[in-house]
């Protein structure tokens, strides 16, 4: 990046605003730009007239304090690893001699008290049967194909007729709808996103006869202007009148993929039915599952070596 290193007066706002538009725009997605702007909107706010050449050790644990005083710890971490990118560049340019954030200490406000995420199986199957499927397209049909395929939310609003096999019971996830930008179609998150999601029987049959009069190319939920907060407030009356606990369309996901990992399904397999980048994230998104089945499989284990006698 052409920054110049006589220009001392350069603030660390300026520097940050010129490495975001030369390395990101365009790069990544939008929402993860809004991210960027994010950070910078809190730079600007905390550090306004602190100068690149002085962005210190002390200066960087002052600005990393300063934005824990406001967030938790783990949107603090994010923070300090957005910053770091353009940080680093800055060093080996030697527009900065040494790394500030080399042990930086990350604090923030204590976690809020964590929603419900997931429901256990018959928590799930007490939703479902409460669902009123009609003979069209409507958003309890939605809820009832992410709660068996674990599809995102925007995925599933970028669902048409055309990319349902129903002779080989598999659905083509190739696009998303962009319903935080006013609609229409976009990519999918990433490459590992774009995959065939295998359905079972009954939900075949039923997509079969919902869909075979709909247009192959328009999408099936969408009607105008989506919000997810519409269909969070369906599920959770959905949840409220199954009596129990209330969980987000997002959080059907994470209820698709635990059931699979309790049910004996290979993180691999989960990872690959999600869409996720790699297993790492399926690991890490799901780590409070993995490690109550490994608990599960010391007791087989022990109970297995008890008999060797």
């Amino acid at each position: 990046m052409s920054v110049s290193k006589d220009n001392s007066e350069m603030t660390f706002c300026d520097y940050y605003a010129q490495w975001v538009s030369v390395y990101k725009e365009g790069a990544i997605r939008e929402v993860t730009m809004k991210k960027y702007a994010l950070t910078q909107m809190w730079l600007n706010k905390l550090i306004p007239a602190l100068r690149l050449a002085d962005m210190d050790r002390v200066n960087y644990q002052k600005l990393i304090n300063g934005y824990a005083e406001h967030h938790e710890r783990q949107t603090t971490m994010d923070f300090h690893h957005q910053l770091k990118g353009a940080i680093l560049d800055a060093v080996d340019e030697g527009l900065i001699p040494r790394d500030p954030t080399r042990k930086a200490i990350i604090k923030g406000r204590p976690p809020r008290v964590k929603k419900t995420k997931y429901l256990n199986q018959f928590e799930l199957h007490a939703v479902l049967a409460d669902l009123e499927l009609g003979p069209k397209p409507s958003w309890d049909w939605l809820i009832l194909l992410v709660a068996k395929t674990g599809l995102r939310f925007s995925e599933a609003l970028g669902l048409t007729p055309s990319d349902f096999d129903f002779v080989h019971q598999t659905l083509s996830v190739n696009k998303t709808w962009d319903y935080k930008q006013g609609g229409g179609f976009v990519p999918t998150k990433n490459a590992s996103s774009m995959r065939k999601v295998q359905l079972d029987w009954q939900l075949i049959m039923q997509l079969s006869a919902l869909l075979k009069d709909l247009p192959e190319s328009e999408p099936i939920f969408v009607k105008g202007k989506v919000y997810n907060s519409t269909v969070n407030g369906v599920l959770a009356r959905h949840c409220a009148h199954a009596e129990v606990p209330v969980i987000s369309i997002h959080g059907l996901r994470h209820t698709h993929a635990s059931l699979l990992l309790y049910a004996g399904v290979s993180i691999a397999s989960v990872s690959k039915r999600l869409g996720h980048a790699s297993m790492n994230t399926t690991q890490d998104t799901y780590l409070h599952v993995i490690r109550e089945l490994e608990n599960k499989d010391v007791d087989i284990v022990m109970r297995a070596l008890s008999t060797l006698i």
